[in-house]
């Protein structure tokens, strides 16, 4: 009695190429003059922006804007309770409300964008192309005053800053999803229908996963123009976070220079905070797809005699070797 086994040789592992034997395909490696032509061109950079910084603290300094006056109101917590926060959250809260709306009014349009129908695609197109293409500030006065002198509407500036902020930035948002959506392969598409997907099933499983991932850097930087354009608000006396850096703590404290810095550091870090929690997201999304798309392999591969290695005998479950008597 005789039995034969074939398996699978190991394939050998790919060495990773060391970081100083890494060539790019993009740009030649600079040699040793160009390496000291860039270290040179650094240090000058570098210089020119630290005496640019000097010369604005010398100006500032002359000015008297950096006394001592100025700047003690923002460590009293009074003044942060009652002057900055309450700015500092309406404009989280418009800002989180526009997102909330804006987000899906682009994906419902970006993808009627793709649509097959004209009388779908047709209208989208032009919902999304005449938003896109009114100044932001135009629709918030639109919004604030026209609502009252034609249907005698009171409409508050919080109200006239969301639908803004909706109307433009969906608009952009669904340019964003339509074309992440078209940088999918289309063979990918063409193949789910060919396997008697539905398309509805195809953008639903196949197009719109992929296209996530792909849009997630410029929805996350289209949500962070979103938070700065809250400021405009400041022009319908909407009390946000500029509001209250422009207007009300000069106005207690005649520190409208250090006021509007404070500020501009205020979202500046709000903006950060933004950006680092859209990349965990991006980084877990990608995790978890790529975990549940690995395939798992059976622990041992068997063949059968004169079939290719690790790839079992015709009606034989994996891993059973065939045997001649």
């Amino acid at each position: 009695m005789t039995s034969t086994t074939l398996t699978a040789e190991p394939k050998p592992a790919r060495e990773r190429p060391r970081s100083a034997e890494r060539v790019s395909v993009l740009y030649d490696v600079p040699g040793p003059k160009a390496r000291l032509r860039n270290t040179v061109l650094t240090v000058l950079v570098v210089l020119v922006a630290l005496f640019a910084v000097y010369a604005m603290v010398s100006k500032l300094d002359e000015k008297n804007q950096l006394d001592a006056a100025l700047w003690t109101p923002f460590l009293r917590g009074d003044v942060w309770v009652n002057l900055i926060l309450p700015g500092l959250l309406n404009t989280l809260s418009a800002a989180l409300v526009a997102a909330v709306i804006a987000v899906p009014f682009g994906f419902v349009f970006g993808i009627a964008r793709l649509s097959e129908h004209s009388w779908i695609r047709v209208p989208a197109g032009a919902v999304v192309e005449v938003f896109r293409a009114i100044p932001l500030l135009m629709m918030i006065f639109a919004v604030m005053y026209g609502g009252s002198a034609v249907f005698g509407l009171t409409v508050t500036p919080f109200t006239a800053v969301v639908t803004g902020l909706v109307l433009y930035n969906g608009s952009v948002l669904a340019e964003i999803v339509r074309s992440g959506i078209q940088s999918v392969p289309r063979g990918q598409s063409e193949a789910a229908l060919a396997i008697g997907l539905r398309k509805g099933q195809v953008m639903r499983m196949i197009l719109l996963p992929q296209a996530v991932t792909a849009m997630m850097p410029a929805i996350v930087a289209q949500l962070v123009v979103l938070l700065k354009d809250t400021a405009l608000g400041f022009i319908v006396s909407f009390e946000d976070l500029l509001n209250a850096g422009a207007r009300v703590l000069p106005s207690n404290f005649n520190n409208i220079i250090p006021a509007v810095m404070v500020i501009a550091v205020v979202y500046i870090i709000i903006n950060l905070i933004v950006g680092a929690l859209a990349t965990w997201l991006e980084r877990r999304s990608r995790r978890s797809r790529r975990t549940a798309a690995r395939p798992v392999a059976p622990a041992d591969s068997v063949a059968a005699p004169g079939a290719p290695g690790g790839v079992a005998a015709p009606g034989m479950p994996g891993g059973v070797a065939t045997g001649d008597d």
